[in-house]
Order: C-alpha cells, then sequence, then structure tokens
C-alpha cells in the first residue's frame, strides 16, 4: 500500500513538473515584436504593457457575455487571468527596473495608475459574480484562485506605481528646482 502511495505521490509531481515546463507565454509573437522594438523607451514600453492588460481584460469581458462561448469559459478565463497576471507582474518588474535607472516613467505610471484602478473595479466585480450568480459560480471554481491572485498582484501592482510616482513627481521637482 506504501509502494503504491510512494508512485502515486511522484506520478502526481511528474505531472505538476510537466505542466510547469509548458507555461504559457501571455504576449503574443506581434506584442512581444512591439515590446522589441520599444526596449529603449520606457514610457512607451509600459503603455503597450497597459494595453495588452487591457486587452486580455476585455477579452474576459467578451467571453463572460457572450453565451456561445459558454464552452469551457471557466478554463479560458483561468487561462486569460493567468496572462494577465504575468502581465501585471512585468509591468511591476518594468517600473521597478526604470525607476531605479532613473528613467522619467511620470507619464506612463499616470496612465498605469488610472488603468490599474479599472482592472481592480472589474476583478472585484468578477469575483462578486462568482459568489451572487450560480451559473458564474460554478464555472468560477476554474479560476477562483487565480483569480484572487490576480486581483492581490493589481493591488500591489497599484500601491508601487502610485508610490513611484510619487517619489519621481518629489524627485524631479526637486531636480527642476536647481
Amino acid at each position: 500500500m506504501k509502494k503504491v502511495l510512494a508512485v502515486l505521490s511522484l506520478f502526481v509531481l511528474f505531472c505538476s513538473l510537466v505542466r510547469a515546463q509548458h507555461k504559457r507565454d501571455p504576449l503574443t509573437e506581434f506584442e512581444v515584436d512591439q515590446l522589441r522594438e520599444t526596449a529603449q523607451e520606457p514610457d512607451k514600453r509600459l503603455r503597450l504593457m497597459v494595453k495588452f492588460a487591457r486587452a486580455r481584460m476585455l477579452a474576459i469581458d467578451q467571453l463572460r457575455s457572450d453565451p456561445k462561448l459558454a464552452q469551457g469559459r471557466g478554463e479560458k478565463v483561468h487561462d486569460l487571468l493567468e496572462d494577465f497576471m504575468n502581465l501585471m507582474d512585468e509591468i511591476d518588474d518594468n517600473v521597478d527596473s526604470y525607476s531605479s535607472k532613473q528613467s522619467d516613467i511620470r507619464k506612463s505610471l499616470k496612465e498605469l495608475v488610472e488603468a490599474e484602478t479599472d482592472f481592480q473595479l472589474k476583478l472585484r466585480t468578477l469575483k462578486d459574480a462568482a459568489k451572487n450568480d450560480a451559473k458564474v459560480s460554478d464555472e468560477a471554481r476554474n479560476y477562483e484562485f487565480v483569480l484572487d491572485n490576480t486581483l492581490e498582484a493589481v493591488n500591489q501592482s497599484v500601491d508601487n506605481a502610485r508610490k513611484t510616482l510619487d517619489e519621481q513627481n518629489e524627485e524631479f521637482a526637486k531636480k527642476k528646482k536647481k
């Protein structure tokens, strides 16, 4: 019996490792090319990433509202939320990187804060719908964990963006006075 459990445990571990290796890229090839073209332009790069995140959020909204797309909707929303969360993490990393390099990203940070505030609202609405609507509740089982993680990532990202924007406003105001 112990051998069977040990083999079963190893099998489950192996399957999870294989799945982890096949991690999806949240960006399309076209989006990657666009980001590559803006590698030296922090403001443009951040704006593009926000645009891509908005596209994922729009896709979630469209998926949820179209009855023709009901088949497998929970898994599709899960994947889109995962892509969205990965984009938010990448945006956060870029904000930290550009900030540490003293890049002036105030304009894109303002847009980012506005977008993330909108994302928070949409994610909370999705979470509330999962709690209050029986139809949504069934499919939400597929994505409720990633939804919680995504909401947390957006909350942290908007806090980071606001803090960085405040720091940059203060820093560039001091430079202007000199």
